[in-house]
């Protein structure tokens, strides 16, 4: 198993000191509407409320389908934040948090502020798809090829890692058009991560910071197969 790469620190995140490497995700319970879950996917860690679930600002999602988008506002459960609608054949769905509060820890010498937006995609198949997030992670019309985009235009040499529910890891490099493909061998659930900082700096709501690292995963659930081996036990949430 490759070991995952960490793709936003723990100051940045202004965690505990147990959390790791955290990102949101999309899921689609067999049967239920989806849900946006904060955490890791491969390590089976799903954070919860009382805990570190509360950082969240204002999570949004949209459903995006043929007779157009549903754009609403994410509801918190004690497990994760709670969408109105689900995927169906053909459709996708975008979240993303923007408002996940502003963190200054030191680097050196020198004080950072650092703003953590995390995203999430989930998809049904390998339709070709336009990039709607920031940085975004989108299907090309090949089974298993991904193009990663940073504002609308190819990010290359961005690494990205598939993980899936076992908690294996195959990590690849997108090429100069912003692509990278992968093997999807089992069946089940696979999660693509990739993470992007953007030093430039700004300003949000009056309050000045350093870097954006932006943090966006894809979800996709393979219905065919060589049988997934399980999740491992599941992970003690933060707190």
């Amino acid at each position: 198993m490759i070991k995952k790469t960490l793709f936003c620190t723990l100051a940045a995140l202004g965690c505990a000191a147990t959390a790791q490497a955290h990102q949101v995700w999309v899921e689609q319970p067999e049967g239920q509407n989806a849900i946006v879950r904060f955490g890791e996917f491969g390590d089976n860690l799903r954070e919860t409320s009382p805990g570190l679930l509360d950082k969240f600002g204002k999570p949004t999602a949209t459903l995006i389908s043929a007779r157009g988008e549903q754009a609403v506002e994410a509801k918190k459960t004690a497990e994760g934040y709670a969408l109105p609608f689900k995927a169906a054949a053909g459709d996708a769905i975008v979240a993303e948090d923007a408002a996940y509060p502003l963190n200054t820890y030191k680097q050196g010498d020198k004080s950072i502020t650092g703003w953590y937006h995390p995203a999430a995609r989930y998809i049904t198949g390998f339709a070709a798809q336009a990039p709607k997030l920031t940085l975004d992670i989108v299907p090309t019309g090949k089974p298993g090829e991904l193009k990663v985009t940073f504002k609308g235009q190819p990010l290359p040499k961005a690494k990205v890692a598939w993980v899936v529910q076992s908690g294996w890891a195959k990590e690849g490099r997108t090429d100069e058009q912003g692509l990278v493909s992968f093997d999807l061998p089992w069946q089940g659930a696979y999660v693509a991560e990739v993470g992007h900082a953007d030093r430039t700096g700004g300003e949000r709501e009056g309050q000045k910071y350093d870097v954006v690292n932006y943090v966006t995963s894809l979800t996709y659930v393979k219905p065919d197969g060589i049988a997934a081996v399980p999740a491992g036990p599941a992970a003690t949430p933060n707190k």
